[in-house]
């Protein structure tokens, strides 16, 4: 059995993060990230508000994480994890090649957006839809965009979005924004941005980039073609939870419940990243979360010494 001080479950820009600052504290940490570095960070194409770049694609970001944490001491193992134990002491993790023990672990699993569930969805992700407006908006600067779902999240990305496209279409299934009151208002107040009611995203159009979508009315079926140069899809997040829902408290959303210390319900178990119940799920903020999580793990392994 391999056993560490730390187990970080997980290699986006959180994993890799925690992984560095537990090397530099002297801490054995390893790494389980089961197919590759970055997580949802390695599939996108261009980030742009990551400092200190002007620009970089994620896949080379997570590497450079990834030989970061490695420089400094950490190690990696790309395998699958099937168990965690975290009520145990040590904390005891099953992969798919082998155990490991850990005096504590780190959670930095991620959260997925949900997905539209179109056949064309994977071919256009990063070629005209994207998940994330904070992320990729600045390359529909002076464009026409499409933001499918009518949450805060949806009414958020099409707030921002404004501000930079020269049309924002919002559409949402039912016949009312189910997103706060003052969002709302200030979605209504935006004179270049149009709510679609009673409307759903029923088919992707374009060849090798998305250039429009067909939108089905949900009470009459009826269908009409609408184009667009960019489609953000906010119909929720999907966290990546479900190893240790019955270990670790989970709020209302499905997050893991812990504060700015990470710290859960269980000792010795830290959640960072998007995993973790927070106001903005960013690169950058996970990284932040990787760093607190990291000094948190030292401090209670002190404890315990």
């Amino acid at each position: 059995m391999n056993v560490f001080d730390t187990v970080i479950v997980g290699g986006g820009p959180a994993g890799y993060t925690a992984a560095l600052y537990c090397a530099r504290a002297g801490l054995s940490a390893a790494v389980l990230e089961t197919l590759y570095a970055g997580g949802q960070m390695a599939a996108t194409n261009r980030i742009e508000n990551y400092p200190g770049f002007d620009e970089v694609d994620g896949f080379s970001l997570a590497q450079r994480m990834k030989e970061g944490a490695e420089r400094a001491g950490a190690v990696s193992y790309n395998t699958e994890v099937l168990e965690l134990h975290l009520t145990e002491t040590p904390k005891r993790i099953v992969t798919s090649s082998g155990e490991f023990s850990a005096h504590t672990v780190i959670l930095a699993t991620g959260a997925q957006p949900r997905r539209l569930g179109d056949a064309r969805e994977a071919e256009f992700t990063g070629r005209g839809l994207g998940y994330c407006a904070t992320c990729d908006g600045m390359f529909y600067r002076g464009k026409t965009v499409v933001v499918a779902g009518g949450g805060n999240s949806a009414v958020e990305e099409a707030l921002f979005l404004s501000r930079i496209c020269q049309t924002v279409y919002v559409v949402h299934r039912r016949d009312a924004l189910r997103a706060d009151r003052a969002g709302i208002r200030a979605l209504e107040q935006a004179e270049n941005v149009h709510i679609l009611y009673e409307r759903r995203v029923a088919e992707l159009l374009g060849e090798e980039t998305l250039s429009g979508v067909t939108l089905e009315n949900t009470r009459t079926g009826e269908r009409e073609t609408l184009a667009c140069d960019g489609l953000f899809v906010a119909i929720g997040r999907e966290p990546n939870t479900a190893l240790f829902a019955g270990q670790v408290a989970l709020d209302k959303a499905g997050y893991v419940d812990a504060d700015e210390t990470t710290r859960t319900n269980l000792p010795g178990v830290f959640a960072a990243g998007d995993v973790r119940k927070k106001p903005l799920r960013q690169i950058v903020t996970a990284a932040a979360d990787g760093a607190v999580a990291a000094k948190f793990a030292e401090e209670f392994l002190n404890s315990e010494t």
